[in-house]
């Protein structure tokens, strides 16, 4: 059977290209879902839409905010999306959409207009001006979300099937990026799309795919296990969806990145709020639950992956090729601020977490690739990182990539910013 022509497809690549047949085409699709008369409605052009579109619009004297994510081949894949009911259930704090609309193609949620900044928003001008106070709150406010997700997580805790796991569509972040959608064939998807016979423009050297794959990785003079290719394979195995029920399934909205959560100021203690629940479920692997969360929230920050051309202007980056190992020296790291809130997501979720998991015999000895793994697909999978592919330079390239195999692969020998959160998490 043949499937209808994706309508949220279509708008989005008309996005891109900045056509304003792009809002008309929304305007028209809204109308049919929701029977409403959208008004003035206009695309957010932000540099957190990596695969979705944002917007307002007016119907009826109100004002209205849209998402939707939108992923190639979707309808092939498996899951069903857009359950803030779920979460809604469990307690946490999520907004829940006026109107949504779950058919392949056609998904798309829209929300009453608020005045409150995204996380997102708030931390970027922080990045840009520190502000110790302001800071201390989002801090606050972070760990507050961090200990109502770890008692959800608890609360919900139970065995899943392989089929279970499947179902859920949080795998469309993961796995489902490496295979074919069709078929589940790997190699696929973005992965090979993105990567597999292309070049690799570096500062100072341009790769191969063959030769960028299999270089062993020396960051900041320190080497590393994995190479690239090596890390792309070991994660289609052992991401398989079937494969992570062992630790298994939690309540978790899944894809809870800064730009899915509102930044609601209170006049003692300020409070997050999740929307947009693309990918929640009742029975996510508790491994992949908070991954994209702790990649997306902390490791691309400042600059690299959501402002890549500031990055070619604050930081420094060099590479060199020997034949055997690929040498990337950099004065990028996280700054202060995302350092600290890493160290919350640690101290409040991860670590206990990981404890609650042993303490229930639930932990698989090898949780801690699991999150490696992950953690490596989420910059390498969320966009192209190839110079020129997207909005990449040479510089912001080889920053992510050096990101992605210091997530993803420990070092020989040494310890860098990922051994010590893996030490600071680890139970005991």
């Amino acid at each position: 059977m043949t499937q209808a022509p994706s309508r949220t497809a279509a708008i989005r690549a008309l996005a891109r290209q900045d056509s304003p047949a792009a809002e008309a085409a929304l305007t028209a699709l809204l109308a049919d879902l929701f029977a409403i008369a959208p008004q003035g409605l206009r695309i957010n052009h932000d540099q957190y839409s990596l695969n979705s579109l944002n917007g307002f619009f007016e119907a009826a004297g109100e004002g209205f905010f849209f998402k939707f994510h939108q992923e190639e081949g979707e309808a092939e894949m498996a899951g069903e999306y857009y359950r803030a009911d779920i979460l809604a259930r469990a307690g946490l704090p999520v907004d829940l959409p006026l109107w949504s609309s779950t058919q392949p193609g056609e998904q798309i949620l829209v929300y009453r207009r608020r005045a409150e900044p995204r996380f997102s928003d708030v931390l970027r001008g922080l990045d840009l001006a520190p502000d110790a106070l302001a800071a201390g709150r989002a801090l606050a406010a972070q760990a507050a979300l961090e200990d109502h997700l770890l008692a959800v997580a608890r609360t919900s805790l139970a065995p899943i099937t392989p089929a279970q796991s499947a179902a859920e569509p949080i795998h469309r972040l993961f796995h489902q990026r490496l295979v074919d959608p069709a078929s589940g064939h790997w190699p696929g998807g973005r992965f090979a799309a993105f990567y597999q016979g292309q070049s690799f423009a570096l500062p100072g050297c341009t790769l191969d795919w063959q030769a960028f794959s299999t270089a062993r990785p020396v960051l900041n003079g320190v080497e590393y296990r994995d190479d690239v290719g090596t890390l792309f394979a070991r994660a289609a195995a052992r991401l398989h969806p079937a494969r992570l029920a062992d630790a298994g399934g939690i309540v978790a909205h899944g894809d809870a990145h800064n730009a899915n959560v509102w930044y609601e100021r209170g006049a003692v203690a300020d409070r997050l709020v999740f929307f947009d629940p693309a990918f929640a479920g009742a029975a996510v692997p508790s491994l992949l639950a908070e991954v994209k969360a702790t990649f997306h929230n902390h490791l691309a920050h400042p600059f690299w992956l959501y402002d890549p051309g500031l990055a070619c202007d604050h930081f420094r980056v060099t590479a060199r090729h020997d034949g055997v190992r690929l040498y990337l020296e950099t004065d990028w790291q996280p700054n202060a601020l995302r350092q600290d809130l890493l160290a919350v997501k640690a101290a409040h979720y991860w670590k206990p977490w990981l404890a609650t998991l042993a303490g229930a015999g639930m932990l698989p000895g090898d949780w801690e690739d699991v999150l490696r793994l992950a953690l490596f697909l989420c910059p390498t999978l969320v966009m192209n990182l190839r110079a020129g592919a997207g909005g990449h330079s040479p510089q912001s390239s080889a920053i992510g990539f050096a990101m992605a195999i210091m997530a993803g692969s420990p070092p020989v020998a040494g310890q860098d910013l990922m051994t010590r959160f893996f030490d600071s998490i680890r139970p005991a």
